[in-house]
């Protein structure tokens, strides 16, 4: 394949197997900006499309969403100006992922350095298959079959044990699960939710656990009751942007975009989706002014940290 080449998205998602709304996703997590072609026209580099490889190899091997932009930008400030990002290789189980660049392993999101036995760990987890742009081997994970019958979720016995719990203290425990038990921080915001109606914060956390375990009609829901408990709060509009977009009501997205850009101009997370979507609509001009907005506003975060 010629490394100087631009690609459509069209022929991206030709490339990858892929849709070419998944291709927008993947670019979005992975936190990709499009090159200029003609006529304004956005396109992929060949550089580009071995990261959008690696992050679909990192979503089927159950690393989830909201964890695969932490580990791109992460990764964006760990390594020299002059090595780049498909040099490194990625490990991943469902439930870590750990970067190696050929001498040293660390897990990507935080910067912590690890020992060799624990990345090996993870490789042999993986089934030995490093999720480089190069060799991306699919592993499906299944993690419901021991939670009994599909849509049942039974509560832990952690939870069904716990003490009576204020709404407040039913959220934090959400917050403090989520890394570790997706379902039980989501029962846990369930639980805040049926004490206090009112909780934004948990309508929004639950709204994205929601949105992570593909029951987007339920995310949906408690984006727009965060929306009404919170109307001022960028990222409630922001996340049902999101979701609105990947149920394809674009109309509807633009609008939760736009609202979270007026809120927060800075939010370069905005700007960025907001852009993609408005070129796949062909408003290239549109596009080109968020996606530059988006990249200079990612270029001075990086600046300032």
């Amino acid at each position: 394949m010629d490394a100087m080449r631009h690609f459509s998205t069209r022929d991206a998602a030709r490339i990858l197997e892929a849709t070419e709304d998944q291709v927008r996703t993947y670019a979005r997590l992975g936190e990709i900006v499009p090159l200029r072609g003609a006529g304004g026209r956005l396109e992929f580099g060949f550089e580009h499309l071995l990261l959008l490889k690696t992050t679909k190899g990192l979503l089927e091997a159950g690393v989830p969403a909201r964890r695969l932009r932490r580990i791109w930008s992460s990764l964006r400030r760990q390594l020299a100006t002059d090595l780049p990002l498909t040099s490194i290789s990625i490990f991943a189980d469902g439930e870590r992922a750990v970067a190696w660049d050929g001498s040293a392993q660390w897990q990507p999101d935080s910067g912590q350095f690890l020992l060799n036995f624990d990345a090996g760990e993870i490789a042999e987890r993986a089934g030995g298959q490093s999720m480089t742009a190069s060799a991306i081997h699919r592993r499906e994970l299944d993690e419901s079959s021991s939670m009994g019958a599909p849509g049942l979720e039974a509560p832990s016995a952690a939870l069904a044990e716990s003490p009576v719990l204020s709404a407040e203290q039913w959220f934090h425990l959400g917050c403090e699960l989520e890394s570790s038990s997706p379902l039980e921080a989501r029962q846990a915001y369930r639980q805040a939710l049926e004490l206090d109606p009112d909780l934004g914060d948990a309508h929004l956390n639950l709204g994205r656990l929601e949105h992570e375990a593909g029951e987007l009609g339920k995310a949906e829901m408690h984006y727009r009751e965060a929306v009404r408990r919170a109307p001022e709060e960028s990222t409630c509009h922001f996340n049902l942007g999101v979701v609105l977009e990947d149920r394809e009501r674009h109309d509807e997205a633009i609008l939760a975009y736009e609202r979270a850009i007026a809120l927060d101009p800075d939010s370069a997370d905005a700007h960025y989706n907001l852009g993609l979507l408005l070129e796949t609509l062909n408003r290239r001009s549109d596009a080109i002014r968020h996606l530059m907005t988006a990249r200079h506003l990612y270029s001075r975060s990086e600046q300032s940290q």
